[in-house]
């Protein structure tokens, strides 16, 4: 994909505050950055959906979560490790392909994303 901006790469209906609005509030957007506040109530699946761009994720409540591809096939489902799944306080990610995410646990999954767009 050398050369096309990964703005390209998912349709814009997939976009976590077109596809997922119910989970995903903006707080800021900028032309170099934007930052959403995404908040998973228990026992909330979130629609199918993409972050286009690479995040910095800051942690305020973590809770166990099964993560799914776009197809439904499980990525990962915390409450099946060996260790308990405890998240740092700040999360670095790389740009996230179509997923649905499940808060499986009894506390809200909160989480602030601060996305850098590509120059």
């Amino acid at each position: 994909m050398e050369g096309q901006s990964l703005t390209q790469k998912w349709p814009e209906e997939l976009d976590a505050l077109v596809a997922a609005p119910a989970h995903h509030r903006l707080l800021f957007e900028n032309d170099r950055v934007r930052v959403l506040d995404t908040r998973i109530p228990p026992g909330d699946r979130v629609p199918v959906h993409t972050h286009r761009w690479p995040s910095l994720y800051y942690v305020l409540a973590s809770a166990q979560f099964v993560r799914r591809e776009a197809d439904g096939e499980v990525l990962l489902e915390t409450r099946a490790l060996e260790q308990p799944l405890e998240l740092p306080p700040i999360v670095w990610s790389e740009p996230l392909p179509p997923h649905s995410l499940e808060n499986v646990d009894n506390t809200d999954l909160h989480l602030v994303s601060i996305e850098l767009k590509e120059s």
